[in-house]
């Protein structure tokens, strides 16, 4: 831990452009104590990592459970710029998707999140040689994966794991990798993958920890989705893409990081038609060996956080680099319930492919409820996981709104968790809740709920509640979004991030 430890922190010192002096003078201690420090030569005490992670913007661990939590003075109306940061869910997918290439790939601008570095810690334990550099991942494949040391604690905290199946069916005739982790939103079958693979001549048995992967021979064959699963689709395609021949995906979502799969396995040479439509034909290639460098799309789930805090607190920001594509219904259902935007630029992300839009949120005079309840659909309906950022709004709209989550079994349940900031919610079942607004939100000191949209609304409550809130526990938040607290600080929130409490 200690070597991973001063592995990041050289790392970070170096993009801030710091000598180890001048970092030590910043610390108040030696520069030898940081070279010490940095070879993994010293033990790092609660007080020391709380300074170091001052001093480098960043926090550089997390402790243990609800080490970090956050401290909110809210009630203050928000101005400024906001930068849309890289997409996580594409970021963890072509992470992934990485193991396909024998040579060396580099991305962009990746996002220095906690799933991102979970799957860097599995990736490294397999012996993948992974080098953060200036904001940027280069990963240099081993000649082979050493699967019996996969950093099993790690895996488990990640759903992400999953998609190691559709890379690894290449290397390996038989393989095991641990459960998937992640969010704790019900139960999520996982029956969808195997569908998707058993075409393809793979066979997966689940056991209570683990998933047994075996095939005999691969071959190219047309799946039939069992649903719209962006993770089952993405294993799809990256089992496609090495057996030669053509493999067509149908009932296919066009959603964002599944574009960006596509987009990253055509960087690899491998040939995929009718990306954006609901049929993918993939045309797999025998081997990829090809040095490679891709610039992975920003994040709507990121500019919707933005955009839904905006709204709740009636404040006037502007949010570069928001993926309109990706975003234009859930704009238009939020302007029927009366706010107010306007479009100040438009452009292409560095991907080449992504449209981006900076948008900049316009003071208005009241919310009013839709009639319609609000849901979410498979591209290019309402993104599953922008449909929680519409609860903050809801309660501060004139009327009654109903939000239907039927595609978690439980994640209503935390959305419910608003009453403790003074919202009028009744929650129907386990899918729906109705809300009435408008209500003042006071503020309160809760536990996050282990699911991170559900955590980052609540947060977005309590940056808009009067008075001080402290939310605990935020490692969901942390999963997903990088450097919230100092995000929504230059806005003119007051987060104070808090560490052992």
């Amino acid at each position: 831990m200690n070597n991973q430890i001063g592995e990041l922190i050289t790392e970070l010192r170096g993009e801030r452009g710091m000598t180890q002096n001048q970092f030590a003078k910043l610390l108040g201690t030696s520069q030898s104590a940081v070279a010490r420090m940095e070879k993994g030569e010293q033990n790092f005490s609660t007080e020391i990592l709380s300074k170091i992670s001052s001093v480098l913007g960043k926090d550089i661990i997390t402790l243990a459970s609800g080490s970090i939590s956050f401290e909110i003075d809210g009630g203050r109306k928000l101005a400024g710029t906001v930068q849309v940061n890289t997409s996580k869910n594409a970021a963890v997918a072509i992470l992934c998707a990485s193991l396909l290439n024998k040579n060396t790939t580099t991305f962009k601008n990746m996002p220095h999140i906690e799933e991102v570095q979970r799957l860097i810690e599995v990736l490294e334990s397999i012996e993948v040689k992974v080098l953060w550099k200036n904001g940027d991942i280069v990963i240099t494949p081993p000649k082979k994966f050493n699967l019996s040391k996969i950093n099993r604690e790690s895996a488990s905290k990640t759903r992400s794991i999953l998609m190691f199946i559709g890379p690894l069916i290449h290397f390996f005739d038989s393989f095991e990798i641990p459960q998937a982790g992640g969010c704790k939103l019900g139960s999520r079958t996982v029956r969808p993958h195997l569908y998707a693979l058993e075409n393809l001549g793979v066979h997966i048995e689940t056991k209570t920890d683990r998933y047994i992967v075996s095939h005999k021979k691969l071959r190219a064959n047309t799946i039939v989705l069992f649903e719209s699963s962006e993770t089952a689709q993405q294993v799809a395609l990256m089992a496609a893409a090495r057996i030669p021949g053509i493999t067509k995906i149908k009932y296919a979502t066009s959603n964002y990081m599944v574009r960006d799969m596509c987009y990253f396995l055509e960087k690899l040479g491998v040939k995929i038609e009718g990306i954006g439509t609901s049929i993918l034909t993939v045309h797999g290639v025998e081997e990829i060996d090809i040095p490679v460098t891709y610039y992975p799309s920003e994040d709507p789930i990121d500019a919707m956080l933005f955009i839904s805090l905006a709204t709740t607190t009636n404040s006037e920001i502007t949010i570069k680099a928001c993926p309109i594509d990706f975003l234009e219904l859930e704009l238009l259902y939020l302007e029927k319930m009366g706010f107010k935007y306007k479009i100040l630029k438009r452009y292409k992300a560095k991907n080449g492919y992504t449209d981006l839009v900076d948008i900049k949120t316009l003071h208005f005079k009241k919310l009013v409820a839709l009639e319609e309840k609000v849901h979410s659909r498979p591209y290019p309906g309402i993104n599953a996981d922008n449909l929680p950022f519409f609860v903050p709004v809801a309660t501060q709209a004139e009327g009654q709104t109903l939000i239907h989550d039927w595609m978690y079994d439980n994640r209503a349940l935390y959305f419910a968790d608003f009453v403790r900031l003074g919202a009028d919610i009744i929650l129907a079942d386990p899918h729906r809740l109705y809300i009435k607004g408008p209500t003042k939100f006071r503020a309160a000191d809760m536990v996050a709920p282990p699911a991170l949209r559900p955590a980052a609304i609540i947060l977005i409550g309590m940056v808009a509640a009067d008075g001080k809130s402290y939310l605990r526990n935020v490692y969901s938040i942390l999963r997903g979004y990088e450097d919230l607290a100092k995000r929504l600080n230059k806005l003119g929130a007051k987060v104070k991030v808090l560490r052992g409490v």
